[in-house]
């Protein structure tokens, strides 16, 4: 039997679906409710709608009071993944009634996406958090002790963001700053130092109407830090194993939570690894205008990390910038080159 030949324009009959036609045109949704993604559990996402959430555009008129809606993602979205700080359109029963679902018909456009990749042989990128604006990376002093690469490769994924990085310090009863606070001093990462039972306000005002991501290893008291900025967070908390120096994961998922003073904070589960397969040299070299116009002069293929006769060592020493920025860099690019959970 001869086949039809069907024209670009034409409506097609799906086989065995009767005669509803499918076509390529889809549904603009322009009464779609704009929502953020404050959570998200196997396949269903928590948003917030109504005022004062985070939005793509200015809202045309008021909605009332905000709702936490659950909502599947629409099949038109396909394979799109949705994460925790994303900004969407949802359509369908959006009064966050139990028992009543909504759908996500649009993904808006992303400001920023912070990821990772599983290792540093999979180039793969795993999405974290959209449209953060700070990364707030949380390290113990000690009890577990400070693990100057694994906060280098997370410097290194806020860069590949666009994300202003933070460094909170915490169990500054423990141990003093200043060694850990020295390192980071060249690369000009702000910091603050918080202690157990301490006051917050320091941190409180570094987040206060921004997002911020808090991310860190387990036991370094992110939850603890969530707790005293939220009070009704009640984040579950963890001790560190005596045996092993690691704490345990008992954040399970991101999730935002609004500060009191306005703001944002999305915590993450305690990561292990922070692979940077999907990141490449060009990137971490942005991050150093100081250094980056030298590289032009070094030979083809130069790792830039202090051989191959690398043309930032000739830079730093004619006194054009300091070396101290040179060591962070090739700290940084280092960072790169060894193993996601290096410590």
């Amino acid at each position: 039997m001869r086949k039809r030949q069907y024209d670009e324009d034409d409506v097609r009959v799906r086989p065995g679906k009767g005669s509803r036609p499918r076509t390529r045109i889809r549904p603009a949704h322009s009464e779609a409710v704009e929502g953020f993604v404050v959570a998200v559990d196997r396949g269903r996402y928590t948003c917030l709608v109504g005022e004062g959430v985070p939005r793509a555009t200015t809202p045309k008129k008021r909605r009332g009071e905000r709702t936490l809606v659950v909502a599947m993602k629409a099949r038109e979205l396909g394979r799109k993944g949705i994460v925790v700080g994303d900004r969407v359109a949802l359509v369908g029963d959006v009064t966050g009634q139990p028992d009543t679902l909504a759908r996500i018909v649009r993904v808006e456009e992303r400001t920023s996406m912070l990821r990772r990749s599983a290792d540093d042989v999979d180039d793969i990128e795993r999405p974290i958090v959209a449209n953060a604006d700070q990364l707030v990376i949380v390290t113990a002093l000690a009890d577990p002790p400070p693990r100057p690469r694994m906060i280098d490769r997370m410097l290194v994924a806020a860069y590949d963001a666009d994300i202003e990085p933070l460094l909170c310090l915490t169990k500054a009863d423990l141990a003093p700053a200043d060694d850990l606070v020295a390192m980071y001093e060249p690369l000009g990462v702000p910091y603050v130092v918080v202690r157990k039972g301490g006051p917050v306000d320091d941190l409180a005002e570094a987040l206060a109407d921004r997002i911020s991501v808090l991310v860190g290893h387990s036991g370094v008291g992110k939850s603890t830090l969530v707790n005293e900025l939220v009070p009704h967070a009640r984040r579950a908390v963890s001790h560190v194993n005596a045996v092993t120096g690691r704490g345990r994961h008992t954040s399970t998922s991101a999730v935002a939570l609004e500060l009191p003073g306005g703001g944002w904070i999305i915590d993450t589960p305690g990561v292990r690894s922070f692979g940077l397969a999907h990141i490449s040299v060009e990137t971490v070299l942005a991050a150093f205008p100081d250094l980056v116009d030298a590289t032009t002069e070094c030979p083809k293929g130069c790792t830039h990390l202090g051989d191959d006769d690398c043309a930032l060592d000739r830079y730093v020493a004619e006194g054009h910038a300091d070396p101290a920025r040179l060591e962070s860099l090739r700290r940084l690019l280092a960072s790169r080159e060894g193993s996601a959970d290096d410590d």
